[in-house]
């Protein structure tokens, strides 16, 4: 291929950059001994630099070690991380390069002045937008050197970020701009003291019967059920799987209770029925749960009502309670706002293990979510095994320092140059089969992701991997029988996450040759599971532009009259179409994120074109002052079913808080915190406009964007919201859960239940109530139970302020433990009220769970 060829040109010609006088390479004893022993820094210099177009920055080098980087061009490399393009060509005698996506190298040059042992090299750049946030810098900046084994340098192997990320703490490091200005806030004590402000009030016996997500008619009654082992089960005969998942959940809390079907007398033991019956006025999901003293009726429209009632019932067990579990009184009818209650999970970017995976669908069905969109291939990686083709995830599921990629796909966010880093691995096709079936019995349906045509790196790579190695045993037909790309493109793009190759090539009949085969596979592994695959999402977003334009399969096509394609902007709506004709005929209906189902930003492709009758789309681009936020309203007047996915309030890889040390990007809201996604109104797009980038309130929305909005004119055609968790910069399993939770409550909240503050302005009054009622269950037994089933909770780090010498301290969860340090953070104490303060030099503030989980600590400004 011209284009990995001439890639792989510049590559080798940068390892082998020097002539035969230029200092020999070192061996990997050398290697490891520089790297342990050499710290390397980034730093924000100056976000006030260049508008919100590029920043200063810094890689500062301290050599501890007892080697010496000698001056002029040497057979070594520095390859670091940077999501940001650096712009810079070349600083303190080293070329700086940009490799593909996130990787970049310092190549020395013949003005390297050197570095001796003891002595510190700052290297200056300016890179593209900002950085706010340390965990815009990624870990294990590594270097080589000829044939020796790549080695990282030792602090950056570390996910705590200050171990080689300077402070940031002024002023123009802390604002993303300048100009224009940066209005977002700053994530003070005082600033959350006064974000934390209650004006509900919730007893904590009420706030304990809350139940998440709320439902739609609750009458407690006197008196409780006083649930223990002396009590059975008793099921209509097609509910076994779900009291099996039942039984399951009530020997957490020490209950072993007997089931038998419903044909058996129950006599006059104190029991629990399971059953099912026609409840027209709430209709699919909807259930009736009645508790009292010594019985209690799960009623199920069908069996996912029933599986939801059982939800609901172990939603009013206290946390804590084992053997014996004390159930208030209580008449529930209930049924869910929309059909499409959803989570998406990218795993492409960083695979987080098995375990992670099978958590997450678990607290969904707890909470009452139904669709797991599972992104699980993407630029970095494809995370599931696929028979017949191994490389995906032989080649495609890992990333080292391999710049060939015959054995791994390059690295990229902070793995690192070894396998072993972080974000490696996939599942194998029998935990998939596993996963789905557990799914099932949760009543979580799996929609996988087959990323394409952009974002598509991992998977092309992966099928050059395979085309060299089938074309070098002499077997061109099937060498090429599944490439994704075209060996004579010369196209010239580049992606906003800097890819120059990640775009399978659309006018070619092996691109399709491989969706099908991936479908099929996927599909024989949901039969296996015992269930059927019915939606199958493609992606389509954020394709480079330039894609195809100069590849001679693409220019035969523009040449052809007859297969309507005339050119470049004919090719995207041609591969939708092809993708979703394939689906089709398999009984799928497709799904793509908005931007892969426009022509341009107010244009969708032509809907009768397709011929499903379902064509889901993910509308997540909500960014006001882009102009693009009404398409959820445009694609679903045209036809499309709309998932609500608003980059605003349902991304949760945006950070909780406006601060330097919350993880994730920020490109859609500075910040996106529990209460915002708990705010976000589904029935009405336009009314969650808030603030701009920027952090400017917005007042009108039409002057912003300077045109009329369209209405909704087919309701119908909004199937729900989803959140969405994007992993760049969550490497770990514990990171992706802190990140999912509570964020994800909040939002199960609003797919589940329409509450009366909703509408197009939020009714303040009401929402403060609802607000402090969700916050304190969250405090007193929902984080609590999450934290029991092995899920890492994001705890808020609290506010406070200092008022007439006494020290005020709150949450954003009511009821959530406050600790304080008079001593920086050598002793700690339980806030219970406002406490005198005599000096706030050393005072320290956290939010506490249980024994062991405590929140970030924070000083009084």
């Amino acid at each position: 291929m011209k284009i990995q060829k001439k890639l792989l040109t510049r590559a080798i010609a940068a390892t082998l950059l020097v002539p035969m006088m230029a200092k020999a390479a070192w061996d990997s004893s050398q290697l490891q001994a520089f790297t342990d022993n050499t710290t390397f820094m980034f730093a924000v210099e100056n976000n006030h630099h260049n508008g919100s177009s590029s920043f200063l920055a810094s890689i500062t080098l301290q050599n501890n070690s007892k080697i010496a980087l000698p001056a002029g061009e040497s057979d070594w490399q520095i390859y670091f991380h940077s999501i940001r393009k650096v712009a810079t060509q070349q600083a303190a005698g080293l070329k700086f390069e940009h490799v593909n996506g996130d990787l970049h190298r310092l190549v020395p040059t013949k003005a390297f002045a050197g570095l001796k042992p003891g002595e510190t090299l700052e290297i200056p750049y300016e890179a593209a937008a900002w950085i706010a946030a340390y965990t815009d810098f990624m870990p294990r900046a590594f270097m080589v050197s000829g044939n020796a084994k790549p080695a990282v340098f030792a602090n950056t192997d570390s996910e705590n970020m200050l171990d080689f990320v300077a402070p940031i703490v002024r002023d123009n490091q802390l604002d993303r701009h300048a100009e224009p200005e940066d209005l977002s806030p700053r994530a003070t004590a005082s600033w959350r003291y006064e974000q934390n402000q209650q004006t509900g009030k919730l007893s904590r016996e009420d706030a304990l019967k809350r139940i998440i997500p709320k439902p739609m008619d609750v009458d407690f009654n006197r008196g409780y059920a006083e649930l223990s082992n002396q009590w059975q089960i008793r099921y209509a005969g097609r509910l076994k799987s779900e009291v099996s998942v039942f039984q399951e959940d009530l020997a957490d809390y020490g209950l072993q209770l007997d089931a038998q079907p419903d044909h058996i007398s129950a006599g006059k033991t104190k029991t629990i029925y399971l059953q099912v019956a026609e409840l027209a006025e709430l209709g699919s999901e909807g259930y009736q749960l009645e508790v009292d003293d010594d019985k209690i009726v799960i009623t199920g429209h069908d069996n996912a009502g029933v599986f939801y009632g059982i939800q609901s019932l172990l939603a009013l067990f206290p946390a804590e309670q084992q053997g014996q579990v004390s159930v208030p009184n209580v008449d529930i009818k209930d049924a869910p706002r929309f059909g499409w209650r959803g989570m998406h999970y990218d795993n492409g970017r960083n695979y987080h293990g098995k375990e992670a995976l099978f958590k997450l669908v678990e607290q969904m069905g707890r909470y009452k979510l139904n669709k797991f969109h599972w992104h699980f291939s993407e630029d970095e990686g494809w995370r599931l095994e696929i028979p017949g083709l191994p490389e995906l995830t032989d080649i495609g599921a890992y990333r080292c320092f391999d710049l060939e990629e015959r054995e791994c796909l390059l690295t990229q966010l902070g793995t690192g140059p070894h396998k072993s880093g972080s974000g490696n691995g996939y599942l194998t096709r029998d935990e998939f089969v596993e996963l789905l079936k557990f799914a099932k019995a949760r009543h979580v349906q799996i929609i996988p992701e087959i990323e394409g045509p952009g974002h598509a790196r991992a998977s092309i790579k992966a099928m050059e991997a395979r085309y060299h190695t089938l074309m070098e045993a002499g077997k061109p037909e099937q060498a090429r029988a599944y490439l994704l790309s075209d060996p004579q493109d010369t196209s010239k793009y580049i992606t906003v996450q800097n890819y120059t190759d990640n775009s399978m090539n659309v006018c070619q009949d092996s691109t399709y040759a491989f969706i099908e085969k991936v479908t099929y596979e996927l599909q024989g592994m949901y039969r296996e599971a015992g269930t059927r695959l019915t939606n199958l999402h493609f992606g389509g977003d954020e394709v480079g532009a330039g894609s195809w334009v100069d590849s001679p399969v693409c220019q035969a096509m523009f040449a052809d009259p007859n297969n309507g394609v005339a050119g470049p902007a004919d090719l995207k709506p041609y591969f939708t179409q092809r993708v979703a004709t394939l689906f089709a005929k398999r009984g799928i209906a497709p799904g793509a994120w908005e931007d892969g189902l426009m022509y341009d930003r107010v244009n969708p492709f032509n809907r009768d074109a397709f011929p499903n009758e379902v064509f889901t789309a993910n509308v997540w681009d909500n960014i006001w002052e882009w102009g693009v936020a009404d398409r959820a309203h445009r694609l679903a007047n045209d036809g499309y079913q709309v998932v609500l996915s608003h980059g605003t309030h349902l991304y949760f890889d945006h950070p909780y808080e406006p601060h330097p040390a919350e993880r994730g990007y920020y490109w859609a809201a500075r910040y996106t915190d529990s209460k915002k996604t708990f705010s976000y109104m589904p029935d009405d797009v336009y009314a969650n406009a808030d603030f701009t980038r920027s952090g400017a309130p917005i007042e009108n929305l039409e002057a912003l964007v300077g045109r009329a909005m369209p209405a909704l004119e087919k309701p119908e055609n909004i199937l729900g919201i989803q959140g969405q968790v994007w992993s760049e910069t969550i490497r770990t399993e514990a990171q992706v859960q802190a990140m999912v939770f509570p964020r994800l409550l909040a939002m199960a909240e609003r797919a589940w239940h329409k509450a009366s503050w909703e509408g197009a302005h939020i009714d303040k009054k009401r929402f403060a109530q609802d607000w402090y009622g969700f916050s304190a269950a969250l405090a007193l037994k929902e984080l609590t139970k999450l934290e029991k089933a092995g899920v890492n909770v994001n705890l808020p780090v609290p506010g406070a302020k200092v008022i007439d010498g006494q020290l005020h301290a709150n949450s954003a969860f009511e009821y959530l433990t406050i600790e304080v340090s008079l001593d920086s953070g050598v002793s700690w104490q339980t806030y219970t009220a406002p406490m005198s303060v005599s000096n706030v030099d050393g005072v320290l503030l956290r939010t506490r769970l249980g024994d062991k989980k405590f929140s970030r600590t924070t000083q009084l400004d």
